[in-house]
């Protein structure tokens, strides 16, 4: 019997089970399902039914190893599992979700394995001791029926009632279905009953009513997470990763990407819930619903340059050069690059950077004998108010508010920084120079006038009643209009306010306009702005993501203990939280290392990567390493030490890593966007973290420090939730303030 129809797909979860297999497993796999795709019934197979669950059959992968499937049609099937041919086959269970209408599969015997290996060793206690009082279960307000409502697995509930402790629970979560972990975690960290089944389980029910006896069905909804392709098989098998966020999106992520919005619209969300996902599917949900043409009407745009390169890649392979013909991608200080050159074609001037421009206010500082006022200060209030707020005037800057800008100024002192900003554009002009700070101020006023012309030009077409005055247009034969239908703004928090109003004025205030997704727990840089101010109104269109895919329990808590009470902002004048903030992962506790001094700290870490590499159950890729230390002569040192002991370090640069195959190192700036395996935050001693220099304003500028350090906290929180399994904090001397006991605990 030839079957060459046959459908086969991996179930969530059975993917991960295959990447633990040996190499000659994986490689007999990748045949098996070749084989079977041809024929199940050929004899080598050993296509059967279990015992245990008539719903589930096996099939031979090799002479050690079995595939478990479920059978939804004559010629679809699902392969649920591989086991090993001597593994408990009995206790197994597949069926449909009532609520999600999801395939679900269960091995009792693996997820009570589990569990039991968290169960705490037995206390030593003298003979004559009375026994320790019994642990409470974890979730004895909620009976087995209100669970169920909540789309917690049946087959789980006998199980679910055994557990005592945090460690118990994140045994079962390792193995039960999805939606079963996050309702599980949610009821645990306190949520109350109606809030998980609000934000948790209805994201995901199903929209029709379930039959739990139709599989083929089930397999069609969203809840039933599947891969499907050969090739992204045969990519994870050799590459270890599935990049599943290619092929799914979670139902609640779904809807934020499909919704029509009639404004501009933000998601928020911690480090890991899947913003940038977000985004990329918006760029391609977007970019379906255009007409065919060869144009550029989607901008997916983000402040950092290495951050656009990723974002470039990362599209390509969600839709290839057919969505990516339709989007431009490009990093925003570019893009205003861009827009000052096309109106200024005969400028020559370099842009040079923040820490330069503060070198050559010092400079300017110098030569006039002031000595009053601080090169940093001066910068920050020439960037933030004047070219922030398009200050035009010295009039007009007497009136501009400064909020959050610490110290109060008298009008004698506005007259003299205006004096002195004045200065130093002209000293900027001679050097032909100019900041990023000026270049965005130019195009948000070029982008806005360019907008004010083309509103003229359809009030001018509406009162001529519909017809086009050609004198009107740009003189250049082609017709005024908006550079872009839609726009998606990665990592918001990080955009200037010039940014902001050439965004706005790129693009008509029309349904579905501006799309953008960010953590103000993650701004880095000084830019704070107020999008209502701006034009750009999102009220009423914000929403949040709260579940982790890629960071840990144990590291997200000692993450955000690093923020301490600290206060954020959403963008948009009110405060902005993390609670309910949680992931389903778990994995070791951050550990602590403390060292006498910078030189033995180096040769701790180079032990440390030594010792994985000795260890066949530590061992990774060297790139999957990384290494952030507070300052650029920090990365060079660690870099040199690693190499004495035969490690190779690569450098990450602004434009990413500058070489292949090495432990990647680098200021923790660099790392924004950036996802490894293990990182190592090192340095983190007192007046490195935060710097002495930002310790000193705490009385002398008391408003500036406390952005100084939040911004502070936001760097060092960012560099510990960029680490998927482990992350290792050093030290040298005084630890750093901001951590908090479970950053500087020692295994």
């Amino acid at each position: 019997m030839t079957a060459s129809g046959v459908t086969l797909r991996l179930l969530d979860k059975a993917d991960k089970e295959i990447l633990k297999l040996p190499r000659t497993v994986k490689g007999a796999f990748f045949d098996f399902q070749h084989k079977f795709k041809t024929n199940p019934h050929t004899t080598g197979l050993k296509l059967q039914q279990l015992k245990g669950d008539s719903r589930l059959w096996s099939a031979r992968v090799s002479d050690d190893y079995r595939a478990l499937l479920i059978r939804l049609a004559d010629d679809d099937w699902l392969i649920v599992s591989v086991k090993h041919r001597k593994d408990v086959y009995d206790r197994l269970s597949a069926g449909v979700n009532r609520v999600t209408g999801g395939i679900e599969y269960v091995d009792l015997e693996v997820v009570e394995e589990s569990i039991l290996r968290r169960l705490p060793a037995p206390p030593v206690t003298p003979t004559a001791a009375p026994e320790p009082a019994k642990s409470q279960e974890l979730f004895p307000a909620w009976s087995d029926t209100q669970l169920s409502e909540l789309g917690v697995a049946v087959p789980l509930l006998p199980v679910i009632r055994t557990l005592t402790t945090e460690d118990q629970l994140l045994g079962l979560v390792e193995y039960a279905p999805q939606l079963t972990g996050e309702v599980l975690l949610a009821l645990f960290d306190g949520k109350a009953y109606d809030d998980v089944l609000d934000q948790v389980t209805a994201p995901v029910a199903a929209a029709e009513p379930v039959d739990p006896d139709d599989f083929q069905a089930a397999a069609q909804r969203p809840a039933t997470v599947v891969t499907t392709s050969d090739e992204a098989l045969r990519e994870a098998l050799e590459g270890g990763d599935f990049s599943r966020w290619k092929v799914f999106l979670h139902p609640t992520q779904a809807k934020l990407v499909e919704r029509r919005y009639s404004g501009p619209a933000r998601v928020g969300g911690g480090p890991g819930t899947g913003k940038t996902i977000v985004a990329l599917h918006r760029v391609r949900h977007l970019v379906r619903q255009l007409r065919p043409g060869r144009d550029k009407p989607v901008l997916l745009t983000t402040y950092n340059k290495n951050l656009a390169a990723d974002l470039r890649s990362r599209l390509l392979e969600l839709g290839g050069e057919e969505l990516l013909s339709r989007v431009e991608v490009s990093h925003v200080d570019q893009l205003a690059l861009r827009i000052v050159r096309e109106a200024e074609p005969g400028s020559g001037k370099q842009v040079m950077d923040d820490s330069q421009a503060v070198r050559e206010w010092r400079a300017l500082l110098d030569e006039l004998g002031e000595e009053g006022w601080d090169p940093e200060f001066l910068h920050d209030e020439w960037t933030q108010v004047i070219l922030g707020q398009a200050v035009a005037t010295r009039t007009d800057y007497f009136r501009a508010r400064r909020a959050g800008r610490g110290r109060n100024l008298t009008r004698g002192e506005r007259a003299e920084i205006w004096q002195l900003a004045e200065r130093f554009t002209q000293r900027l002009d001679r050097l032909g120079r100019q900041t990023w700070d000026q270049v965005a101020e130019r195009a948000a006023r070029l982008e806005l006038g360019r907008e004010q012309r083309i509103l003229s030009i359809a009030r001018q077409r509406e009162e001529a009643g519909g017809l086009d005055n050609i004198h009107l247009q740009d003189g250049s034969g082609g017709w005024l209009r908006y550079r872009y239908r839609h726009i998606v703004v990665d990592e918001a928090q990080d955009l200037r306010p010039a940014h902001w109003k050439m965004l706005r004025a790129m693009v008509p205030r029309e349904a579905d306009d501006l799309f953008l997704v960010g953590d103000t727990h993650q701004r880095i840089y000084k830019n704070q702005v107020t999008l209502g101010s701006l034009g750009i109104n999102i009220r009423g269109r914000s929403s949040k993501l709260s579940l982790s895919y890629r960071t840990t329990r144990q590291i997200l808590r000692s993450a955000l203990d690093v923020l301490g009470e600290t206060n954020y902002d959403d963008l948009d004048g009110s405060k902005e939280t993390l609670a309910g903030y949680r992931s389903v992962l778990s994995g070791r506790q951050p550990s602590g290392h403390s060292f006498p001094d910078w030189v033995t700290e180096r040769e701790g870490i180079a032990a440390l990567i030594k010792e994985w590499d000795a260890d066949p159950g530590l061992s990774i890729p060297h790139e999957q390493i990384a290494i952030c230390v507070p300052t650029n002569q920090m990365a060079s040192e660690i870099g040199y030490t690693l190499g004495l002991h035969g490690i190779r370090p690569v450098e990450i640069r602004a434009d990413g890593p500058h070489g292949d195959g090495g432990v990647h190192i680098g200021t923790m700036f660099r790392f924004k966007g950036l996802e490894y395996q293990r990182m190592i935050i090192a340095g983190i001693a007192d007046r490195l973290v935060p710097r002495d220099a930002v310790s000193r304003l705490r009385t002398s500028d008391p408003a500036r420090y406390r952005h100084e350090m939040q911004r502070a906290r936001s760097l060092l929180f960012v560099a510990a939730t960029r680490a998927r399994d482990s992350v290792d904090v050093f030290w040298h001397g005084t630890p750093s303030p901001f951590l908090g006991p479970a950053l500087t605990q020692k295994e």
